[in-house]
Formats: C-alpha cells, structure tokens, sequence
C-alpha cells in the first residue's frame, strides 16, 4: 500500500493498523458461551432466573369445617380449575416499620413491627361461571344481603342460588322507613358477626371458621417448586370487568386483593409425595387436565419403558445400528443414546417395569386373539373373561377332532 494510502485509511481510522492486527490474530472481546453457561448452569441452573408464566395457584377451601362449602363445591374438581383460572398473582409483599432514634446524637435505626401488605390478583371470567360461583358464595357467607329473596320470575338455569333467591320475598323497592312493620320482616343485613358460637372443631365453640384456609402459590422451574403459603386469607376487594365492544380480541377478568395474616414458605421437588403421601404440589397435574401419556415422538432412551416407543428395547436396537454403521457420527448417537438410558432408568426399578409392562400387553394380545364378540366382552370395566364348562368341553371336542385329523388325515 501506497505511503498517501496508508495516511488516508489513518486519517478515518487511527487505529487502522490495529485494529488489522487484531482482527487477523483474534481478541477477547467476543467471548464463547462458556462464560454464561459457568454462571447459568453450574449446580443444576442454581443462579438461573426463574420464569414468570412457569406457576400454579391452589385455593384451600374450609371444606372440613364449613358444611355450607361441602354443598356448594361438592365436586373438588372445581376447586381445583380454580388454579386454572389465575391470570396473575403477586407474591407476598412486605413493610417494615421502623424509627430512628438518637443515641447520644448518633442516629440509630430500631424496627417496630412486619407488615404483610396486600397482594392483587387476577382471574379469567371463564364460560363455566366457576370464578363469579366462587366470589358469590364468599360474599354469601359472610354478609346477609344478597340472601334475602327478590321478586317472582320464572325459574332460570345457571344462576347461583336461582331458585331460592329468586322467589318472591323481601320487597327491596318499597319505601319502609316509616312503616309501623318492615316489608317481610327481614332485619338481618351487612356483615355476620363472628360469635363464638357461630362454629366448632371436634365440638369446641370457636367463631366463625375461615372460608381460605390458605392459598398456596408454586413457582416452577427444572421440576423444583418455590412455595408460598398465605395463612387465613381475607378478600378487601374484588372488582368485575368491563364489557367493551371497542375491545374485540379482549378477555373478561375478575381482579381481587388478598390480606392475610403471615406467610410460609417450602420448596422441593415437582412429583415426589410427602409422608403422607400428598402431592407436594396441591392440585397440580390432575388427570382432569394434565396429559401424562409419554409423547409418541421421544427421542430414544427419554422414556422409562422397556417395551415401549423411546423405551428400553428400542434404544438398545438403535444403539447395535448405530455400532454396525462403523462412522464417527454413529459412534456419537450410540453414545447419546446409551447415556440418555442411563439417566433416564437411574434409580427406577426395571424388572418393576417390565413385569407391568409385560401383564398389560399379555392381556392386550390375549384380547386380539379372541373372536370378535368375545373381544367386547373382554373391554368391559373389569377386562377379564374366565372360561366356563360348556366353553371348556367344547375345547376338549375341538381338540380330539384335530388330533383325529393328524393321525388319520380325514
């Protein structure tokens, strides 16, 4: 290069035979993905972030000590597709009161007390009615006045408590403030008052029993949990949405905002039960809702099976495939695979497996091998056909008749 080209490429670029040099021998600026995989990975994602979609909402309902509970939610698959109907949720929140002093003019900071702070929340109004259900019952058990009955219609369906609120009752549009008799003698308004009385545990009076025992929030990541426990949860407001036809790909909600009077916390692993043998998830993974059929497109060694897709025998075969080709590439798959068996059977009881694996599809072939109306029978609740005397006499026939067959060819 020319001495007035050099000077013309200095003159953009000052650093112009550095940056060259560098360029051609490498630098650190760029770093490789080691340096976030050390920070994010080591010790099993220990210091990754959480994700926020990844959460599941269990309500506790008193369902022990309030039989007006047990009749309204007498299935619990509701209480639990409640957790399904949680948009958003805070996690608990804290304030800290404090004062500062004087300590001979050096200023000294004391706390008074820890405040739990409310947290809001949000749910789907869902088609089912299950949310507004839930809210109506609430306010039901602990005010009077949506229990008084009002007007005469029709019966209608779908409606909480229609029938009985419904009916002809208290005249809600009369003007009784100077009547010598209120309309239909109702005096029992506003809050229920928590008498002692009012409820009892193992047949001790003890007040009025909470409607939340507790609502439970589980954070989940790399199939741990972080829990958190509100101990006797209170709704201090609750708000419908607003219907908007401005809003045409809008969804309605429900907000609420929860006080409660301390938190716990837990945390573990997703699926293992505690001693009692509750999940330690509450609510999580029902059937109802929670697919737990092993997915048909599983890479080999992924399934704890021995018979199945991804199981066992699969793997070892494309394993043996994979050693006959004799190229690098299926060296690699055949260790992939064989490293993915190991961890995926590791601590799990094969011959357990096999055996039940083994029973459900000697049964299955039996099945198959039955004629057509037999195999109907076969697929009833119990799965099971058991030969009688007439069946077994008329298999001893069949069987003299080919022995027949085989010695004298007619």
């Amino acid at each position: 290069m020319s001495f007035f080209g050099q000077n013309f490429l200095k003159a953009i670029d000052p650093n112009f035979g550095g940056n060259l040099t560098s360029g051609f021998l490498g630098n650190n600026i760029l770093r490789d993905y080691q340096h976030a995989s050390r920070t994010f990975t080591t010790n099993a994602y220990e210091l990754k972030p959480r994700y926020k979609f990844l959460f599941h909402v269990s309500f506790t309902l008193n369902l022990a000590e309030v039989p007006y509970l047990r009749g309204a939610f007498p299935n619990n698959d509701d209480i639990n597709n409640l957790s399904l109907a949680v948009k958003t949720i805070d996690l608990p929140k804290y304030s800290i009161e404090t004062e500062t002093l004087n300590q001979y003019n050096r200023k000294r900071i004391i706390q008074k007390k820890l405040n739990y702070d409310p947290i809001n929340v949000t749910l789907h109004d869902t088609s089912g009615d299950l949310v507004r259900k839930m809210w109506y019952y609430y306010m039901n058990y602990y005010y009077k006045d949506s229990s008084q009955r009002y007007l005469d219609p029709n019966n209608t369906n779908g409606s909480n408590g229609a029938d009985a609120q419904r009916q002809a009752g208290f005249g809600y549009n009369a003007r009784d403030i100077y009547a010598k008799e209120r309309v239909g003698n109702v005096n029992d308004w506003g809050f229920i008052g928590e008498a002692f009385n009012d409820g009892s545990t193992n047949g001790v009076a003890g007040g009025k029993p909470a409607f939340f025992r507790d609502i439970r929030i589980y954070g989940m990541d790399q199939r741990k949990f972080a829990e958190y426990v509100l101990i006797n949860p209170l709704i201090t407001s609750w708000s419908h949405d607003q219907y908007n036809y401005a809003e045409g790909a809008g969804t309605m909600q429900n907000s609420m905002t929860i006080a409660y009077e301390t938190v716990k916390y837990y945390s573990g692993a997703v699926g293992r039960a505690q001693a009692g043998g509750d999940p330690n998830v509450q609510g999580f993974a029902t059937d109802a809702h929670y697919d737990k059929t092993l997915s048909p497109i599983a890479r080999p060694g992924s399934n704890a099976t021995v018979f199945g897709q991804g199981g066992l025998l699969e793997t070892g075969a494309g394993i043996i495939g994979d050693l006959q080709s004799g190229s690098l590439l299926g060296l690699i798959g055949a260790a992939q695979k064989a490293a993915r068996l190991n961890k995926t059977f590791k601590g799990k009881n094969l011959a357990a497996i096999a055996k039940s694996e083994a029973i459900g599809l000697g049964v299955q072939t039996l099945k198959q091998g039955l004629p057509a109306a037999t195999r109907a029978v076969a697929n009833k609740a119990d799965g099971w056909i058991f030969p009688t005397q007439t069946a077994a006499r008329n298999q001893a026939a069949v069987t003299a008749n080919n022995n027949r067959l085989s010695r004298t060819g007619y």
